[in-house]
């Protein structure tokens, strides 16, 4: 495996170091590093255009935690690079590999020792008067909330453009099976493997005794619906990025056909060994 790339979080002191140890590493070892010019001038190395970079690299290893990585699949997103994360944040489902291990991991990628897991995307469509709008795609999650303190929100669910409810709430996330361990995991929502494809729809905060976290099928369309006067309603693209959404508008969230995120998955080590290993799953009983 050649034409390794890295994307590093620059604000934290502990991702500069490791890939300042990465690239000392890749010169000793006959396999540089290129890198975009933004990680390149903080980091005092010469880098390559965004255009030139997407084009060149095959797989990059993303330095930080699981909001870089979800950085690095929307810079890369309609690429066929491959993504491996090296985790310098905290709990890391994406970013799963250790510093004190890099050098292992990067042996078994330079020897072609991996598989890579096809992650499906969300494709999101905001439409205002049935005009499109925005097209988005997340990784994670979508999340329809507002924005003013204690504000009930009431939001009309359609599954395949078919009434389905009518729910008051803080909220709803629309989820990946990617995103199933992250902000939708704390809404009671269920951990389901990546290589799935589903979509959870999970309420934040339901008003109601029946509103229970859902799960879609890859051919199904979930459609939001904030109902109401106020205009002090936001969608979230992977917690990272945000957009206005007035009452009457339409987000339609369904599995992309067409891009996906490609991660590297090396032996011995699963999904379900992520799970146990970050969430504690049955240490009290070991």
């Amino acid at each position: 495996m050649k034409e390794l790339g890295m994307i590093v979080n620059l604000r934290k002191p502990e991702a500069v170091s490791m890939a300042g140890k990465l690239l000392q590493w890749g010169q000793e070892n006959g396999c540089p590093f290129l890198l975009p010019h933004h990680e390149a001038s903080a980091l005092t190395t010469a880098g390559l255009g965004d255009d030139t970079w997407l084009k060149t690299v095959k797989l990059a290893i993303v330095i930080g935690g699981d909001g870089t990585f979800l950085r690095a699949a929307r810079y890369i997103m309609g690429t066929d690079i491959i993504l491996h994360g090296i985790n310098m944040g905290h709990l890391g489902f994406l970013a799963s590999s250790r510093p004190d291990d890099f050098e292992h991991d990067l042996r078994n990628i330079l020897d072609d020792n991996f598989s890579v897991l096809e992650r499906r995307v969300l494709k999101c469509s905001l439409y205002h008067d049935d005009s499109l709008l925005h097209k988005i795609y997340a990784l994670n999650d979508v999340v329809l909330t507002t924005n003013a303190i204690a504000r009930l929100l009431h939001i009309e669910i359609l599954f395949n453009h078919k009434f389905f409810c009518e729910m008051p709430a803080d909220g709803a996330i629309v989820s990946s099976a990617t995103g199933s361990t992250a902000y939708a995991l704390s809404a009671g929502g269920p951990v389901i493997p990546p290589q799935m494809n589903a979509m959870i729809l999970a309420p934040l905060c339901a008003h109601t005794l029946y509103s229970r976290p859902l799960i879609a099928s890859e051919d199904d369309c979930i459609s939001l619906i904030p109902k109401g006067a106020s205009r002090d309603i936001m969608l979230t693209q992977d917690g990272q990025l945000a957009y206005e959404v007035l009452p009457g508008d339409r987000i339609d969230i369904r599995l992309s056909h067409s891009k996906m995120i490609r991660t590297v998955n090396l032996p011995g080590r699963s999904f379900l060994d992520i799970v146990r290993e970050k969430l504690g799953w049955g240490q009290a009983f070991r």
